[in-house]
């Protein structure tokens, strides 16, 4: 855990639960995805963590940005950035918002289908469109669900489409799975990018970009492969399935780039048990759950590292809850947490690697509970 946060939680006076998030460690992350993949753009996914400092921080570095909405397009503007540097990369956009960003400049747009086409043709004349697949997410703790992408026979028909109305058809993107363990994940789907920039040259439309996703790991519990051999797989499966004409490649990284970057302060509620048995666990309420930054916790998916300053004492496995009068607020139950016995109400409890997908997943007063403060340090 960065020493940075800890002083500054020591100095801090407690009101609550808390994000901070430590810019060096951001900036060393972004430097090493620039290292691993030296000819691949890094289009920091501002959805992780859209605090102003971290995209400023990134946009003086020179990342360029995957932007959701027209608001994460205005913020990345604020910061001198010009919109060369973005792409609108959600595939299901308003028209309005479509002619909005094109009028400030974004001339690069995600879709996956010929009715999402449609709207950037009246809206956005002479921009350029990618087409996202479908991909397993095999691998992954947080897979993708089929919400975005279409499956990869269609995309040359969605491309073409694209191209006869007046865009520039220009590549394709994939992502394999948020939290991605296996660095050859790529593989397969540089494959299948590869079949649709064959197929479409033969229809006559020269392709130029693969946008090649998130997925890159934050370290939570498990070890995961540095960023170094997700680079080295991936310029290992482009040079196989492009050979010579290695395309333009860009990357997306959001829990990669800042969930290291950050821990959660936060307190203990209430410990009790459910009944006199022996062998019942104990429940820990924390005063922050799923709908004040651990939303990621749904279905166990994402198991923070978790530390006490009573980590030296003996320990026994609990179940870990939010604050909230919810009974989906709990946080991990199926596989418990062990915790100290010495515990008691009124603890710090330190949760890691909380930099990404925390603030952004915060309700605004679910049962009168503020969103995740955070600050940036």
């Amino acid at each position: 855990m960065s020493e940075r946060i800890l002083d500054f939680l020591r100095q801090r006076r407690s009101d609550g639960p808390c994000v901070v998030v430590d810019l060096d460690i951001v900036r060393d992350n972004y430097l090493t995805f620039s290292h691993a993949l030296p000819d691949t753009r890094v289009f920091y996914a501002v959805k992780a963590n859209p605090a102003p400092e971290i995209i400023q921080l990134l946009a003086d570095l020179g990342s360029c940005f995957d932007c959701a909405s027209l608001a994460e397009i205005e913020m990345v503007l604020a910061t001198g950035a010009g919109p060369e540097r973005i792409s609108f990369g959600n595939t299901i956009k308003k028209e309005r918002d479509i002619a909005r960003a094109h009028a400030l400049g974004v001339s690069l747009f995600a879709v996956d289908c010929e009715a999402e086409v449609d709207k950037i043709i009246r809206a956005a004349p002479g921009a350029r469109v990618f087409c996202r697949i479908l991909c397993d997410g095999v691998g992954a703790d947080w897979p993708l669900s089929r919400k975005f992408g279409c499956a990869p026979d269609m995309a040359p028909r969605v491309l073409e489409h694209a191209h006869r109305g007046g865009l520039v058809a220009h590549g394709v993107s994939f992502h394999v799975g948020s939290q991605q363990a296996n660095v050859e994940a790529w593989d397969g789907a540089l494959s299948t990018a590869a079949w649709i920039f064959r197929e479409m040259a033969e229809r006559g439309i020269n392709l130029a970009m693969v946008n090649l996703g998130g997925g890159f790991p934050a370290r939570y519990l498990k070890d995961m492969p540095g960023v170094p051999h997700y680079g080295e797989a991936i310029l290992r499966a482009l040079g196989t399935h492009f050979g010579n004409q290695i395309p333009e490649t860009i990357i997306e990284p959001g829990r990669g780039m800042v969930g290291d970057a950050g821990i959660i302060e936060a307190e203990v509620v209430l410990i009790s048990r459910k009944s006199d048995h022996e062998d019942e666990l104990r429940w820990v309420y924390l005063d922050i759950g799923k709908f004040n930054g651990l939303a990621e916790t749904m279905d166990e998916a994402i198991r923070y590292p978790i530390r006490t300053e009573k980590d030296d004492d003996r320990r026994s496995p609990c179940i870990l809850a939010g604050p909230t009068c919810d009974s989906v607020d709990v946080l991990y139950e199926k596989t418990p947490y062990e915790l100290p016995v010495s515990l008691s109400i009124g603890d710090k409890v330190l949760i890691g690697a909380c930099g990404a997908y925390t603030t952004t997943y915060s309700s605004v007063a679910f049962n009168g509970f503020e969103p995740l403060r955070s600050y940036v340090i």
